[in-house]
């Protein structure tokens, strides 16, 4: 008979109850210490050595840690309070990952780009508000490329919003100041202003005098001196500069073009243009040329936004144009669900500056690559996930915890696409336990985002949203480890979060 444990492998192990003193003692394994703590519900403490542990054994990366806890004498320290300390220190996200490590010296071309559509709203398309907290939201979350869609107002002033609709208005100068203000506020990195120009002449020249006026050195205006010819400059060379995407006059990188063809882009599209298309014609050419586009993205840049027809500011799934190098993948930032879980768990890689490193399969001048065919004569990934238990899910509305289970969804290129679920547990919304092992194969593990997400069935074929966690999979913590699960809208809902344990074969 095993005595009561909250399992963390690396730190706790089942031992006999009948080597125990009472059959409240719970253990604390700790293989760098050296020895076995034995916490009990009273006073009593007591050590047994770890020779009769030898089976279980595994490393503790967190020696010093555990040390000082001991040192201060818990006794009678409670489970729970104990889980939530390792809980809080070892989270599935790979820590080198939260700040910036990757190379910041490629061409613009050769990352992934945070950015955003119709940025200045906060609603739909048709009657929903413009604000410029909007902007200042979009850029506190690492947005590095933001829009604005520019048009005449009264008295000289060109204004902001979504033309031909009944969405509120901003004023052009406010928008830029608001810009100025927020733009490097958690990243040093460029900002590109996407500007949809429809003013009249006369008022270009006063968006013009604004953008320097307000700006000032802060707006690229000239272009600057690179160690290569032939290619964009990379983010170190523009850090803390903003790169205006239209107005002939200031625009030095970024000019928007349409695009007609792979052919025509490879003949006559100078390297500082960017295409820009909707959603529909991406995903066409990503179906039909998937080789093409990724080729074509090694050089120029490619913005895609979502179709007109969303107007309720709807967004589309951005891996599938990630998955053919789009740079500029733009979102509706107020708009909640996958999409958006998706980008932010992107973007949260590489210090959550905005620029993220395009994985090696998509820059090769070597190998084709075309995300829509089956990766064939590539050797899988083998991802084991161990979905252990949860701690302290958020109750519904309801107030009646009537269950849950875990989703765990692999995003990436088509034939890696994946969802696999846990039992359900029910009326347990404090430590829920699943012990549900999940294997996927994976043939482009560095293109894939994991997604765990907790949902409460509401019937036979239908659940609700308690709480989800998106990271990359090259941010993907092995062993044991905590995911910290997020709401809705992207917020922490600590402490709510699940134990995991990873495996990559």
């Amino acid at each position: 008979m095993l005595c009561e444990c909250f399992a963390t492998g690396n730190n706790f192990v089942y031992f006999p109850r009948n080597l125990l003193k009472n059959h409240t003692d719970w253990i604390v394994f700790i293989p760098d210490i050296l020895f076995l703590h034995i916490y009990t519900t009273g006073t009593q403490r007591a050590s047994i050595s770890e020779g009769r542990m030898e089976k279980g054994k595994a490393p503790c990366p967190r020696r010093a840690q555990i040390q000082r806890l001991l040192a201060a004498h818990y006794y009678g320290v409670r489970r729970k309070s104990f889980i939530r300390y390792m809980e809080s220190k070892d989270c599935v996200f790979d820590e080198t990952h939260t700040s910036v490590y990757q190379d910041m010296d490629q061409p613009l071309s050769h990352y992934f780009i945070s950015s955003s559509h119709n940025t200045y709203l906060t609603g739909d398309q048709l009657v929903g508000k413009s604000h410029l907290d909007a902007y200042m939201h979009a850029l506190i979350e690492g947005c590095r490329c933001i829009e604005i869609d520019c048009w005449d107002g009264p008295d000289m002033e060109p204004i902001v919003h979504h033309g031909y609709t009944l969405t509120t208005k901003l004023l052009f100068k406010d928008v830029i100041t608001t810009v100025e203000h927020h733009a490097f506020e958690v990243s040093p990195y460029p900002v590109i202003l996407s500007l949809e120009n429809h003013c009249s002449k006369e008022q270009q020249e006063v968006m013009a005098k604004y953008l320097i006026s307000i700006l000032g050195e802060k707006l690229l205006r000239s272009p600057l001196d690179q160690p290569t010819t032939g290619d964009l400059p990379s983010p170190n060379h523009k850090k803390k500069v903003e790169v205006a995407e239209a107005l002939s006059d200031l625009v030095v990188y970024t000019r928007s073009v349409k695009f007609i063809s792979f052919t025509h882009s490879k003949d006559k599209q100078k390297y500082s243009d960017n295409t820009s298309m909707e959603e529909k014609k991406a995903r066409k050419l990503a179906k039909a040329s998937g080789a093409d586009f990724v080729q074509h993205t090694q050089k120029f840049l490619s913005r895609i936004y979502p179709a007109a027809r969303r107007m309720t500011s709807s967004n589309p799934n951005p891996q599938e144009f990630w998955n053919v190098g789009s740079q500029l993948v733009a979102l509706n930032f107020q708009t909640l669900g996958l999409p958006m879980d998706l980008n932010n768990g992107r973007f949260q890689d590489n210090g959550g500056c905005g620029y993220v490193l395009k994985p090696a399969v998509l820059m090769s001048s070597q190998r084709s690559f075309d995300p829509s065919c089956s990766q064939r004569g590539v050797e899988p990934t083998v991802l084991m996930i161990k979905v252990i238990h949860g701690s302290n899910l958020p109750i519904p509305s309801s107030g009646k915890p009537l269950g849950s289970f875990v989703r765990v969804e692999i995003h990436g290129i088509a034939s890696d696409l994946c969802t696999k679920s846990t039992c359900t547990v029910k009326n347990n919304y404090l430590c829920p336990q699943w012990d549900t092992t999940i294997k996927f194969s994976i043939s482009v593990p560095e293109l894939c985002l994991i997604r765990f997400c907790v949902r409460q069935p509401t019937g036979f074929l239908s659940s609700n949203f308690v709480g989800q966690y998106t990271l990359p999979f090259t941010s993907l913590k092995t062993g044991y480890s905590w995911v910290p699960l997020r709401s809705r809208d992207g917020g922490s809902l600590d402490p709510a979060s699940l134990f995991v344990y990873v495996c990559c074969e």
